[in-house]
């Protein structure tokens, strides 16, 4: 498809100015923000240097000590951008998380290097979602450089808790009625549009018991032994999760496992305690409240009756899930038509069996999809394993929907 002439001259801005945003990129890479033990305002206060640069004046909203650290986190200061034009017209959020998890095993580059080969960037985060950071950022400098009359406003969300859940990032921006957009547009990757995506419930379950001597087992209670009856219990659903299915395209059926276990004291030793940290991930046709409940009656039958055995169950995360707003659909069909236009193809609105910072707008009835930089699966760009990277063309792709989507909602004389 034919570009018009304004979205030429966007398209010409973003390929003679993608060294810079790739310059950009790098920089927000190479700082590191693992998450845990998330000390992630360094980050913030960074990057809102760099946005200083650009003469954007920039917000600082850090979330009070006392409340990050009950979190579990050290650190965090989320940042706002404003970009306002003139009145009337709608205020679009971009959003993108700088909390990455850490870089684990398997790295052929530094994950902390943002090196560049054959037309890929490598680092931790690079795929999901500091990518964005640069997305969003030569998006809206594009925008402005056109010299055009516009009207409404774009604000910048760069947060920092999204692999904690997002409470203290959007979560608490919207919250604490720092931002109310009309639009959202959260990262996300270039080849789909998500409209939908999974909630995530984490449990974390104590199984006490009583330490004995390893010669006189009888002595004690077997913490290891009654936890396997909870696993038991719990893999004995899959086959009955496989079988519900969701209407939404893009996801499957919901799932379930148990991602980590903690306990005993030596080889000698009677288990007196285990520790184990359950996943369920809930497609978006189930009621959150009615998967716990039914979770904690099953874990706790599951030891109901066992001598010396006591269970604790601490709910660590309950994410809900993002379930599209009618009012999206004007976002939507922007995305989907500049896609065709700068790719070349036609580019599917699904749902995701991840979950996102973006429910946490939709829960405010804020029309929001994930869009962003990044490739058509989540798998080949190594997103949260070794050698995670980006291609670069993507990134240059992408930031030109975006911009061409902005000037949709934001030309003077678009549809109000």
């Amino acid at each position: 498809m034919t570009l018009t002439p304004i979205q030429a001259r966007l398209a010409s801005w973003i390929d003679d100015h993608f060294d810079a945003e790739v310059a950009f990129l790098q920089d927000v890479v190479r700082i590191p923000t693992d998450t845990p033990p998330g000390n992630n305002a360094p980050h913030a206060h960074a990057v809102a240097a760099m946005l200083d640069e650009l003469g954007w004046s920039v917000e600082r909203h850090a979330v009070p000590e006392e409340a990050v650290r009950a979190y579990g986190m050290e650190t965090i200061t989320n940042l706002i951008v404003r970009r306002r034009y003139a009145a009337p017209g709608p205020t679009l959020a971009l959003t993108a998380h700088g909390d990455v998890v850490p870089p684990g095993e398997g790295w052929t580059r530094p994950p902390y290097g943002a090196v560049i080969e054959d037309g890929r960037l490598y680092g931790r985060a690079a795929a999901v979602s500091k990518s964005d950071f640069a997305t969003y950022v030569f998006a809206v400098r594009a925008l402005e450089a056109l010299g055009i009359a516009l009207h409404g406003g774009v604000e910048l969300h760069f947060t920092y808790d999204e692999e904690f859940g997002g409470l203290l990032g959007p979560g608490w921006l919207l919250e604490q009625g720092h931002s109310r957009p009309d639009f959202v547009i959260a990262a996300g990757f270039s080849y789909q549009i998500v409209t939908a995506h999974n909630a995530c419930l984490q449990l974390e379950v104590t199984v006490h018991g009583k330490s004995g001597h390893g010669a006189m087992p009888e002595t004690g209670h077997d913490a290891l032994q009654a936890a396997t009856r909870i696993l038991n219990a719990v893999y004995a659903q899959l086959p009955v999760l496989r079988d519900i299915r969701s209407q939404v395209p893009g996801i499957g059926s919901p799932t379930m496992l148990v991602g980590r276990i903690d306990g005993g004291t030596n080889t000698n030793v009677v288990p007196g305690k285990v520790v184990m940290k359950l996943d369920r991930r809930m497609i978006p046709e189930e009621d959150t409240a009615e998967v716990e409940t039914q979770l904690r009656a099953l874990i706790a039958a599951a030891v109901e009756g066992v001598p010396g055995i006591r269970i604790e169950i601490k709910r660590l995360l309950l994410s809900e899930a993002l379930r599209p707003l009618p009012a999206v659909q004007p976002l939507l069909a922007s995305l989907q038509r500049n896609a065709q236009h700068v790719l070349g193809e036609t580019i599917p609105a699904v749902g995701t069996p991840l979950y996102a910072d973006a429910r946490l707008y939709g829960a405010q009835g804020i029309p929001a999809v994930l869009y962003g930089a990044g490739p058509r699966t989540v798998p080949e760009s190594n997103a949260k394993r070794g050698d995670e990277h980006l291609v670069l063309e993507d990134l240059r792709r992408a930031t030109k929907v975006v911009a061409m989507t902005l000037l949709d909602f934001l030309q003077a004389d678009a549809p109000r």
